[in-house]
């Protein structure tokens, strides 16, 4: 539980934490698409540089960013698998038995394992330099169109605002129930399977009681408060887009347009 660093905020007066949180969205929503053009090793460094300068120019901690990315080891390591064993493109580089290892394989498994590093890096410096509150401001601004649709902006806005506020309330909540499950005789490490399952079971169920506790006391604040999500209301802090956003934005676009233009020239050779 330690290893998670999803949803929580580092303060700091770093460029990156200075920008304005729809500028952040946006970036991450361009970078998004541009990962996935296949733009070979030179596209994918370019990319990497990208993030690399946002990193640095955030002064997040690479300790802090390893830990994001420590829990996604094993769903990366099974789809590398999958990809080695089961794609048949390319020339036989290896063959174990009748399992046949293929280049074609082995190349779009490096690619695989590249882009949810920088995705997972990327989205990190986004949440660990932007507040809950920003986020929520930044989505309802970006939605804002859409009102005009009968769309509910500000309520899926509060929603994605009050799971990224949970989210370490929560892994700190886990942590405290497998301490008092682990002084009840409980084992997460080790154990057969069945008796992991059994220890894994005890530590769910009083983490979803807990989770629906507090959603019914947030419910019933809200609700003492008077809150109405329909109401008009006035905001004490104001987004304002700066110079540097839309510098910053110019910027992400040309290199994102650049890497798309290079898969597309790398496809048609």
């Amino acid at each position: 539980m330690d290893n998670m660093t999803f949803g929580k905020y580092i303060p700091g007066n770093s460029l990156i934490h200075k920008l304005d949180p729809r500028l952040k969205i946006v970036v991450l929503f361009i970078f998004l698409i541009s990962v996935f053009f296949d733009a070979g090793f030179l596209g994918y460094g370019v990319l990497a540089i990208f993030v690399l300068l946002c990193a640095l120019l955030s002064k997040i901690r690479l300790a802090h960013i390893l830990k994001a990315i420590k829990p996604m080891l094993f769903m990366m390591l099974f789809l590398m698998l999958f990809n080695i064993f089961l794609m048949n493109t390319g020339e036989v580089l290896l063959t174990i038995g009748n399992i046949k290892i293929y280049s074609g394989a082995l190349l779009q498994t490096a690619y695989i394992f590249i882009r949810l590093v920088l995705i997972i890096t990327l989205t990190t410096i986004m949440t660990s330099t932007t507040k809950p509150l920003d986020l929520t401001l930044a989505i309802e601004g970006l939605l804002g169109p859409f009102k005009r649709f009968h769309f509910p902006v500000h309520e899926l806005a509060m929603m994605i605002s009050i799971a990224l506020r949970f989210i370490p309330d929560l892994l700190d909540e886990a942590k405290r129930i497998m301490k008092a499950q682990a002084s009840r005789g409980a084992d997460f490490n080790e154990g057969t399977f069945m008796e992991k399952i059994r220890s894994i079971v005890s530590l769910i169920i009083p983490l979803f009681i807990s989770a629906f506790q507090r959603a019914e006391d947030l419910a019933n604040a809200m609700e003492s408060r008077n809150y109405n999500p329909e109401a008009t209301r006035t905001r004490y802090k104001v987004l304002s887009w700066t110079t540097a956003d839309t510098i910053s934005l110019i910027v992400s676009l040309i290199i994102s347009c650049g890497v798309i233009i290079m898969s597309f020239v790398l496809w048609q050779e």
